[in-house]
């Protein structure tokens, strides 16, 4: 046993060994408190909480970001209390604290683990100078509608890439040592499933078949308790008929007994009570009756533990061993955290908000965030040969609260560099500049603003319009039906189209959405996401060609919401469609006669090919991609197989490019997806340089479950693409023998 090892054992069992003995001296009353949150943002929190932390009876406090009330509240806990207890502290820190990162979904555009882990990092250490010590953050549901609003706090719809980049956030938050200055918990949310929502409606039901839940929506969880993650938060939602919240299935059997899970479980806000508002309870104290069981450690903003465990206990209905059980996990993770040891925050020990450091992660991770669509023509980068006029035009350009995007509770617009900002200071004295707003905000009508873009745009070379939608029309409680521009975005685009000026479209949104109606009348467009604090540089870098675009698609953009919900790693079904058998509306004979013969799995008036597809993204260099090839035809089971490629660079500009590994099983005891991601690597290639790329891919990382829930890795056949997105076509194969 190595040193390393035998120092964290004892430091494990010292750490269960003072959850004993504390759990020991407390009173039910305390440890129920322990199982308590309660929300702190109300005036000045120690005046009407100071009672109850005196009395044992609150374990954590949310919606505070002031230090000073912060350190108040821990000294009362700590100080004045019987056992002296210190405070969890938790905060939506969700892409950032003072210094905005892109939105999750704009950094898992990024494909680059080393910038999510680096950006929450940013957000841990500007958290923790207001005495916040936990975040509700990573959230890690699989999101494959964009009508739901909270697909912009994801990291998209592929399991492989939500890992990754959760594990990364997970260790950007935590650190190396969670006792540190600057580390603050993390918790992977929401347990599970929650972005199956029925019709992108936020709070709807789910439907998940275990199946379908441990093969996809479980992994990124799995993921993040493999790297440590403190804290678990359930989902609003129900699963298979049992909300989360009371679902002893996600929260006993898998997360404790088979993943062996030993931080704590905390409801979302209020979603114990909720039980009843569902259906499964009759009444708060049933609901209180069944989280408990089920195995949710603490209650977040209700009062359902507080006002029915200790009658509960008393009636023999739940366990004191029970209730141990669950404070025991919250205790475990204050010990972990050092809070005994330092309860106090002192912000001098930590770097200054929005530093120079912070400042310019935020500006890498919008860079790297930024999806180029389309460049027809290579309309970009804005030549300085080319362009001497400039027509800056939209809502949001010079928006700087909406670029941050959703949950920024902490974030300081004046910080933000827009758009229009930084072009003005990277092109002003070369090129002339025009700025129109034309549009009061993103869901504006037709104005005569509208007739002075036209005659901006048809007095400049080159017309850029920044569209998309306002940071609070994405986020939790904020779906959408329609997923196009909002307003009269489209008409805009078209009028200025109309002038013959080349048009380059820069969208920032918390979501995909459906650009079918614009993708024909504009000649390039960056997909910018909602950027954060930095995203105007980033974006005016990107126009301009100091740096080349290399963001990819973390989620499929599909061509009309009917399409939703559409996702690369679907099902090949019996009836998989093909080109030869896709007839499209239009093409349809009039009196055609009714038939199924040869008819496959699409729409009529949509196809089955997405607008743009998951991993997709275009690049200022010219990439080609050849000779794939396997290091072995054969292997065997527990062995690892190198899969390798060439990537050459046939442009004038040295470039990132994000390649991508995808693998499929064509022959299952269940039905396996037509492709799915298994690796990706950010490669760096200068003009015509070729460079080989490795994967390198180990028969357990193929493994899935089966019909009877058990991981498997199966023997035969496997087909192999590496390329620049999910449809590439560069394609070999192996075998796992039998």
């Amino acid at each position: 046993m190595s040193a390393t090892i035998a120092e964290s054992r004892r430091e494990s069992d010292d750490i269960e060994q003072r959850v004993e003995t504390l759990l020991e001296q407390m009173t039910l009353v305390e440890k129920i408190g322990q199982m308590s949150q309660l929300n702190a943002s109300d005036g000045h929190a120690p005046d009407y909480l100071g009672d109850a932390l005196r009395a044992g009876k609150v374990g954590s406090v949310l919606n505070v970001a002031d230090v000073e009330i912060i350190n108040e509240l821990q000294r009362i806990a700590v100080e004045e209390s019987r056992l002296g207890i210190p405070l969890i502290v938790g905060r939506d820190v969700i892409h950032g604290f003072r210094t905005i990162m892109p939105i999750p979904l704009g950094q898992a555009a990024s494909f680059n683990p080393d910038i999510v882990r680096d950006g929450a990092r940013v957000a841990a250490l500007e958290a923790a100078t207001a005495g916040i010590n936990w975040t509700f953050a990573p959230m890690i549901d699989i999101s494959r509608d964009a009508r739901w609003g909270r697909i912009a706090e994801s990291l998209g719809e592929d399991p492989y890439l939500t890992g990754v980049l959760g594990a990364a956030m997970v260790q950007g938050f935590q650190g190396d040592d969670l006792t540190a200055a600057g580390t603050i918990a993390a918790c992977a949310k929401h347990f599970a499933g929650y972005g199956a929502s029925e019709a992108g409606r936020d709070y709807s039901v789910t439907n998940i078949p275990e199946n379908e839940l441990r093969n996809v929506y479980l992994e990124p969880f799995k993921a993040a308790v493999d790297v440590g993650v403190t804290t678990f938060m359930t989902s609003f939602s129900d699963l298979d008929g049992v909300p989360a919240t009371g679902n002893e299935f996600l929260l006993r059997q898998v997360l404790r007994d088979e993943w062996g899970f030993d931080g704590f479980v905390v409801s979302d806000w209020d979603s114990v009570r909720q039980l009843q508002v569902h259906g499964l309870t009759e009444n708060d104290r049933e609901s209180a009756h069944m989280a408990v069981t089920a195995g949710v450690d603490m209650e977040m903003a209700g009062d359902a533990y507080v006002s029915h465990l200790e009658s509960l206990v008393e009636d023999g209905r739940v366990s004191v061993d029970t209730i141990d059980t669950r404070v025991a996990n919250i205790l475990r993770i204050k010990f972990k955290l050092g809070l005994f040891e330092n309860p106090y925050t002192d912000p001098s020990r930590l770097p200054p908000l929005a530093s120079d450091e912070a400042l310019e992660t935020a500006r890498k991770a919008a860079l790297q965030s930024v999806v180029m669509l389309k460049n027809d023509g290579d309309v970009l980068p804005l030549s300085k040969d080319r362009v001497s006029s400039l027509a800056v035009i939209g809502p949001l350009a010079d928006a700087p609260y909406e670029q941050l995007g959703t949950w920024i509770f902490d974030g300081e617009p004046e910080l933000s560099v827009t758009p229009l900002a930084a072009i003005r200071d990277q092109l002003g004295d070369k090129v002339s500049i025009r700025f129109v707003r034309a549009m009061e905000t993103s869901r504006s009508k037709v104005s005569p603003a509208f007739d002075e873009a036209v005659d901006a745009a048809r007095e400049s070379d080159v017309a850029v319009l920044f569209l998309g939608e306002e940071s609070i029309l994405s986020g939790e409680a904020h779906s959408r039906a329609d997923i196009d521009l909002p307003g009269d975005q489209a008409e805009l685009v078209r009028r200025v189209k109309a002038t013959g000026t080349t048009v380059v479209a820069v969208i920032l949104a918390g979501r995909p959405l459906t650009l079918s109606n614009i993708v024909d009348h504009v000649d390039a467009i960056l997909f910018a996401w909602h950027p954060g604090t930095m995203g105007g540089p980033a974006i005016a870098d990107l126009l301009s060609g100091v740096e080349s675009p290399s963001g990819k698609l973390p989620a499929t953009f599909p061509r009309m919401v009917g399409q939703v919900p559409i996702y690369y790693n679907h099902k090949n079904t019996g009836k998989p469609p093909i080109p030869e058998t896709t007839v499209l509306i239009d093409d349809i004979p009039v009196g055609a006669r009714q038939t199924s013969v040869g008819n496959t799995a699409y729409h009529l008036d949509a196809g089955y090919k997405p607008l743009f597809p998951f991993g997709y993204g275009l690049s200022y260099a010219k990439y080609r991609y050849d000779n794939i090839r396997v290091s072995a035809d054969e292997i065997g089971l527990g062995d690892t197989i190198t899969i390798s490629a060439d990537l050459s660079n046939d442009g004038e500009v040295a470039a990132d490019e994000v390649v991508q590994l995808y693998i499929r099983d064509p022959v299952a005891n269940v039905t396996r997806p037509v492709r799915e991601l298994k690796g990706f690597q950010r490669v760096r290639v200068e003009p015509g340089q070729t460079v080989t790329v490795d994967f390198k891919v180990h028969t357990d990382d193929l493994a899935f479950y089966g019909r009877d829930a058990q991981l498997i890795t199966e023997p035969g056949e496997f087909h192999v693409w590496i390329g620049g997105s999910s449809e590439t076509e560069l394609r070999t194969g192996f075998r796992i023998a039998e």
